[in-house]
């Protein structure tokens, strides 16, 4: 059997250019520091009844759903890529990627603050959604727990992220009167897609991945088992 040639000064040799590019794709499209954002608007859409009581409205309308998306993404997407610019412009970390552990622990330490004031913001405004508070503690949570293994062992944030989202569609599954187990399917394939991609780029071992997955999953549930009525 004839050897297959690569291309010289390839990084990857059994990975193809197309495959390279669709993982990294799928590594920005969801990355974890959008996903409270992007997870809020999901169960806007897919779970409205627990949203009854608030309005639409607008960004400066307290306590509408355009002003709770505002404070999210403000406090979680917003004010955490600033200080992670800042850090890197100020030489704290090595690039804003964080591949390396040490580069992630000042970072993390900060969006730890900018998580726990989302959700005590969001947490005591007259009306806050039981399911959007499962969803700001989780992440919470989940962000500390990160903090702490990252300290002896890299994990995934990317699939922390991929098995927060399991977790509260578990939640979902028990609070809405709605089935809603082909969105728990959907996301489960879509959590592979996740860890894939970042298999490919060999931006972790198997084990990173596995252990974010199961990470993401437990704390996000027991953020639901902690408050819910």
């Amino acid at each position: 059997m004839q050897n297959v040639a690569f291309p010289e000064g390839d990084e990857y040799p059994y990975l193809t250019r197309l495959s390279r590019t669709l993982a990294t794709f799928v590594s920005y499209l969801f990355h974890p520091i959008f996903m409270p954002v992007v997870l809020m608007l999901l169960l806007y859409k897919l779970a409205p009844v627990h949203f009854a009581g608030i309005p639409q409205g607008n960004a400066f309308q307290k306590g509408s759903f355009v002003n709770l998306l505002l404070i999210v993404g403000v406090c979680t997407v917003f004010f955490p890529l600033v200080t992670i610019l800042l850090m890197k412009a100020l030489g704290f970390i090595k690039d804003v990627e964080m591949q390396k552990s040490q580069d992630r622990i000042m970072p993390l330490m900060a969006i730890m603050i900018f998580y726990f004031w989302a959700y005590h913001v969001i947490s005591n405004l007259p009306g806050t959604p039981l399911i959007l508070r499962i969803l700001l503690l989780g992440s919470f949570w989940n962000i500390i727990v990160v903090f702490m293994i990252n300290i002896f062992f890299k994990i995934s944030m990317h699939t922390v992220a991929a098995g927060g989202t399991l977790g509260l569609v578990m939640a979902l599954l028990i609070l809405n009167p709605i089935n809603m187990m082909p969105v728990l399917y959907f996301f489960l394939f879509l959590a592979g897609i996740i860890g894939t991609a970042r298999l490919l780029l060999d931006a972790h071992h198997p084990a990173e991945v596995w252990l974010g997955y199961l990470v993401g999953t437990v704390v996000m549930f027991s953020a639901y088992l902690y408050i819910r009525p």
